[in-house]
């Protein structure tokens, strides 16, 4: 059995972690709050760009930008790594890089040549570790407070790396954010860009009511021209959000589960302290016991 100093070291050092995890879970709790807000805030704007892009993707055709036309062979795909930048969140990053990891493997057996830009260290380790072609990094952006400007730089760089031939095909895998509980690693293609329909589209489609059109001044053409490249930036700006979101919401989760530990662990070692202590009275009692025998003998 320890003794009781050793027992009562570990208590102490028990306590101390404790008040970190819980602090690191009120810093997570509070810059989530604020996070969330502005994913929330920018969800509309989004939705509502994506449902004008599609109108005018429609009365336009696949040939009006070569940023909807896919390639016939796509041998050079670039990814869009998000990730943290810190640990302590659980199996947050490992989610996201295993699902970049299996999008990799599966391209790869095509034949396929895979470059990276990454938001993030932990990705921009992995990346290094694995030696992939890393073409750009943005670190200290996720889980802060980053503005709209961020994402233009970057969409600005994967759309003229398309249409120079860099890239054939341009993905993002980010973390989307579903509830405070659950968070999935999610893998979304941003060029050439996919069939936008929203989900009231849909419904509408469904449903057989008639859907109003968006008039055009200028033609759908001249706007394409200009809103296309600006929706991938939109989507990398939505992704990059989610992501923050995601990071606070698994840190908090994992630094809850931390003190919850902290706390069975003091529970379990102070009955270790008191059990030690009571056979260290039961020895001294027995001392006494024996040396007043003793003398009375």
């Amino acid at each position: 059995m320890p003794s009781l100093k050793d027992v009562q070291n570990k208590i102490g050092a028990v306590k101390k972690t404790k008040q970190i995890t819980k602090a690191m879970n009120m810093v997570a709790t509070s810059r989530l709050r604020g996070a969330q807000q502005n994913m929330e805030n920018f969800r509309p704007y989004a939705n509502k760009f994506s449902e004008v892009l599609g109108s005018l993707a429609e009365k336009s055709g696949d040939e009006a930008s070569p940023l909807l036309v896919p390639r016939e062979e796509v041998k050079k795909i670039h990814v869009v790594l998000c990730t943290s930048d810190r640990g302590l969140c659980g199996g947050f990053n490992v989610n996201l890089v295993d699902k970049a990891s299996a999008f990799v493997r599966e391209k790869k057996a095509n034949n396929a040549e895979i470059s990276f830009t990454n938001f993030g260290k932990r990705g921009r380790d992995w990346t290094r570790n694995k030696g992939f072609a890393r073409v750009d990094e943005h670190i200290g952006v996720v889980g802060t407070t980053f503005s709209f400007n961020v994402a233009a730089t970057a969409g600005r760089k994967l759309v003229d790396g398309y249409l120079s031939g860099d890239y054939d095909e341009v993905h993002v895998v980010f973390s989307e954010f579903i509830s405070m509980g659950r968070q999935v690693p999610t893998i979304k293609q941003l060029l050439p860009i996919p069939p936008i329909e929203t989900e009231e589209e849909a419904a509408v489609e469904q449903s057989g009511e008639y859907q109003a059109e968006h008039i055009c001044e200028p033609s759908p053409d001249s706007l394409l021209g200009e809103l296309l490249p600006k929706s991938v930036h939109v989507q990398l700006h939505s992704c990059l959000l989610e992501t923050s979101t995601s990071e606070h919401a698994a840190r908090m989760a994992a630094m809850d589960n931390a003190t919850k530990a902290c706390n069975d662990l003091i529970e379990n070692l102070t009955l270790l302290y008191n059990k030690a202590r009571q056979a260290a009275i039961t020895a001294e009692l027995m001392d006494i016991v024996g040396g007043a025998e003793a003398l009375k003998g």
